[in-house]
């Protein structure tokens, strides 16, 4: 099957970044003309034509967000990250996708998160990854069949995890390399960037970074260890002055939501040079995770409120994985826009479910989308009518227990196993708490 590099007119659209670099904003809406002529969907015509309608306005935080865009980054990641991401991830590939699955019946995701090494530089305290063995290592071949197989349906968006991603960066950036058709992020506690790394980065130009911060420097340290939130800042000045692709990725806990959710964090953030932002909230994987870190109603209310100012007013793209889910209808997990396969090979549905019943080393990425686990996801979906109650796991904890039993799954926790029953009691309670909040907030909302 060809590439969406080979569908799409590239050298057209080289000629065509290249007209618009020269006066951006100005002549941006003439390259938004010839992407429309490429998209197939009528999702992809509506979101180019709000584009478009960004750049008329005079000024408007998005506006902001892509003059961004344009003064600060090099011209090789404008140009990679144009073409990769927006062009063969984001319209290109999606009618491949959709054809692969109608014809096998399953889940194909947008995009694959996978682990190259579960090794990590640091111990953060309630972190998912701390539950796997750490002497786990995909090696270049086997991720590099994934990209492939992947690509064959259509998904052209890799995101590295892990433990610490970057303990491999010499051949994470081979394999950017490798597949300059792609788009690649690695989410990172950036104490291993260096001003080698950051030039490598800009150099192969499809390569992103999202930074792991939890607040301020009390705040980032009290999880992460002593000096790691200077490490992270000097990390964000190195890649900022290479013109490199990155944002914040933070966990809000019961400790630290009001200052994550600041203006102040956030600002500081974008000035920082974070072009976008993902928040996650705290989830208790492994048998002696701290209840006590599970935020309450009311903060995970607050994060939903304060996530949707943060998108009318600042200039840099937030999501929250979790309150988010009325724009996707849901989930996302099991293969519906994103799957995780870990450093040991297991196919998993989601980074926060570590059941799974397929190993890519014994079977195809097909295949895995169509193991026992993930399509009970497919048949299940979404696991709510209200849809900020997403979550099989947080906020529908028997729904996540009863898919895992019967399709017989395996817990992937080499060193912690523990059953979908111990790990859903564990969020009866507070997704009980959420189910009355949140109704009331769906009612409203709606």
């Amino acid at each position: 099957m060809k590439s969406a590099k080979g569908l799409v007119s590239s050298v057209v659209l080289k000629e065509g970044i290249k007209y618009v670099e020269k006066e951006p904003m100005k002549n941006l809406p003439k390259l938004l003309n010839w992407v429309d002529r490429l998209a197939k969907k009528d999702c992809h015509k509506k979101n180019i034509k709000l584009f478009k309608e960004i750049c008329d306005k005079k000024e408007s935080n998005w506006k902001l967000l892509i003059r961004r865009y344009f003064e600060e980054l090099n011209s090789n990641t404008r140009k990679k990250s144009l073409i990769n991401f927006f062009v063969n991830s984001a319209i290109m590939g999606l009618p491949i996708r959709d054809k692969n699955k109608e014809k096998h019946d399953c889940n194909i995701p947008w995009a694959i998160l996978l682990d190259p090494t579960s090794a990590c530089n640091l111990n953060c305290k309630g972190c998912w990854a701390a539950e796997y063995s750490k002497s786990d290592v995909m090696d270049n071949e086997t991720i590099n069949r994934i990209i492939k197989e992947g690509k064959e349906l259509g998904i052209y968006m890799y995101i590295f995890s892990g433990g610490e991603p970057l303990v491999r960066k010499e051949d994470l950036i081979k394999i950017a390399e490798k597949h300059d058709d792609c788009m690649f992020l690695a989410f990172t506690n950036a104490t291993l960037v260096d001003e080698a790394f950051a030039k490598e980065l800009a150099r192969v130009g499809n390569f992103a970074l999202a930074i792991s911060v939890e607040g301020f420097e009390s705040d980032t340290d009290l999880r992460r260890g002593k000096g790691t939130y200077k490490k992270v800042i000097n990390s964000m000045d190195i890649l900022r002055e290479e013109g490199v692709i990155f944002g914040f990725s933070t966990c809000y806990h019961s400790k630290n939501t009001e200052i994550v959710g600041s203006d102040e964090y956030v600002d500081f953030l974008i000035d920082k040079g974070c072009m976008f932002g993902w928040y996650f909230t705290y989830i208790p994987i492994g048998k002696s995770a701290d209840l006590e870190l599970l935020v309450a109603p009311e903060q995970r209310e607050y994060m939903y409120h304060r996530v949707r100012e943060m998108r009318e007013e600042k200039p840099a793209f937030i999501l929250d994985f979790w309150n988010d889910g009325e724009y996707v209808k849901g989930c996302i997990a099991g293969g519906r826009i994103y799957c995780h396969i870990n450093a040991n090979g297991d196919v998993e549905p989601c980074a926060f479910v570590h059941y799974s019943n397929a190993n890519i080393k014994e079977v195809s990425l097909l295949e895995a989308f169509k193991s026992p686990l993930f399509l009970k996801y497919k048949d299940n979906q979404p696991f709510n009518k209200n849809h900020l109650r997403p979550c099989p796991l947080l906020d529908n904890p028997d729904e996540l227990r009863r898919m895992v039993e019967e399709c017989g799954a395996y817990s992937t926790q080499l060193n912690d196993k523990e059953s979908a029953r111990e790990l859903t009691d564990k969020c009866r309670c507070i997704s009980m708490k959420w189910a009355e909040a949140a109704d009331k907030l769906w009612t409203n909302e709606k």
